[in-house]
């Protein structure tokens, strides 16, 4: 299933990753690549109808919170990402699993490897060939989002804070998987280190 490229950006909230995911596509595209942008959730009908639920809606149980997320991502991989590698194009994801297991996990403490394991589950044990971690402070974060919040976003900073641990742990772990961007660069900065591992991987030129 993965003739083609999987990179996936994860990070913060605010820390910038929509940018980053624009910025990459269209340098990969200007080299010849076919790209395919997404999103988790959100990157399927059913998806956004999860995402609007569980982001938007009223409260939900954090148990129930990281059954739907899982949901999300398995119809995700089956729908577009898998067909999309399977074709031989590049898809580029606005977070994928490592958020699962950073925020249900760590951050709602439902303990990192039971999500793991149902992730990985849920998407068939599919990883990224890159996951790119824009790290940020959980005050600098919330600074950057302003007034406006969703569920996630709404939750106090020692919260983001353990989320973020959990993601420079998760780097720290499989340095050949991640590359982590200090976020309080500038955006061109930040690309510019992601396009630097993708020459080192061969990707581009």
């Amino acid at each position: 299933m993965t003739d083609g490229l999987f990179i996936a950006f994860e990070g913060g909230d605010g820390a910038g990753k929509s940018t980053q995911v624009g910025l990459l596509r269209d340098a990969l595209e200007k080299s010849g690549r076919t790209v395919l942008l997404t999103r988790q959730p959100g990157g399927t009908p059913l998806g956004q109808q999860i995402r609007d639920l569980v982001l938007h809606g009223d409260h939900v149980a954090p148990r129930a919170e990281a059954l739907l997320f899982a949901a999300d991502k398995a119809h995700h991989v089956e729908q577009v990402i898998g067909p999309a590698l399977a074709a031989g194009d590049v898809v580029i994801t606005d977070r994928y699993t490592d958020s699962a297991v950073a925020y249900q996990g760590a951050g709602r403490d439902l303990g990192a490897r039971e999500i793991h394991d149902l992730n990985m589950w849920a998407v068939d044990d599919l990883v990224p060939d890159l996951t790119v971690v824009v790290d940020v402070t959980a005050a600098e974060g919330r600074r950057r989002r302003g007034a406006v919040h969703d569920r996630l976003e709404a939750e106090q900073d020692d919260f983001h804070e353990a989320i973020r641990a959990h993601y420079l742990a998760m780097a720290q772990g499989s340095p050949e998987r991640y590359l982590v961007v200090d976020g309080a660069l500038a955006p061109d900065q930040i690309h510019d280190r992601v396009v630097e591992r993708l020459r080192v991987m061969g990707v581009l030129s």
